[in-house]
């Protein structure tokens, strides 16, 4: 691995990684969640689904871009958005091991 690829710096845009149809439009996304936008636990869902290999759009609801700028947190949440490809997978990866028996 380059040293430009490591990191952050070589996650790219999420254009580059969201899948794309035979014509090469961007698919649709699909909502997955909301998120509490003090906590973050938005951070860590999207950190999980993007180690995965799912992108996410990330949304911010009424002025919740505006908190997540000035305050570092949006007070409203954050709603969660993958492709629709990919959907039951993220659920399935959110909702986490229900019982030991799966294991």
């Amino acid at each position: 691995m380059k040293k430009e690829e490591w990191g952050r710096a070589g996650a790219g845009l999420i254009s580059d990684r969201w899948p794309k149809d035979e014509e090469g439009r961007a698919e649709e996304s699909a909502f997955l969640c909301t998120c509490g936008g003090t906590n973050f636990s938005d951070e860590l869902t999207v950190n999980m689904l993007e180690a995965y290999g799912i992108p996410c759009l990330r949304v911010y609801p009424g002025d919740g871009s505006f908190g997540r700028v000035i305050l570092g947190a949006s007070g409203t949440g954050v709603d969660i958005y993958v492709p629709k490809s990919m959907l039951e997978v993220a659920q399935k990866l959110i909702e986490g091991v229900e019982n030991d028996e799966e294991l």
